[in-house]
């Protein structure tokens, strides 16, 4: 049985940075990329950030790049987000996934809800300006 659990959420003020973690467990964790969306009330999921199997890539959306960093131990069987400079338009609930596939992904592929098929139950973020 696959889980995911995150962690790390809470609530910080614009500029503030926080460290988000997702322990994956149920299959080889090395063998797949991993990703992290989010959602705001009333949006929908959106690609946040994805790292393939061997970390030789990762991939961010616009509105995070030079901010949020995607990284992985796969020893531990975790990934991380780490999301410096928070802006209000950051809240949201912030999920992990795991890839259905083997194999590395392109930002065509890893940016896609449907290329991932474990997810686990979210972390809130919130940003107060």
């Amino acid at each position: 049985q696959v889980q995911m659990v995150e962690s790390g959420g809470g609530v910080v003020q614009a500029g503030g940075s926080l460290r988000l973690t997702c322990a994956a467990s149920g299959r080889t964790f090395s063998n797949y990329a991993m990703g992290w969306f989010r959602q705001a009330p009333g949006k929908e999921r959106e690609f946040v950030a994805a790292i393939n199997w061997n970390t030789d890539s990762t991939y961010y959306a616009n509105s995070v790049k030079g901010r949020f960093t995607i990284s992985r131990d796969n020893a531990k069987n975790t990934v991380y987000l780490q999301m410096n400079n928070l802006k209000p338009d950051d809240t949201a609930v912030y999920y992990c996934a795991q890839r259905s596939r083997v194999a590395s992904g392109t930002y065509y592929h890893l940016a896609s809800i449907y290329d991932y098929d474990y997810w686990g139950q979210g972390t809130q973020v919130t940003v107060s300006s």
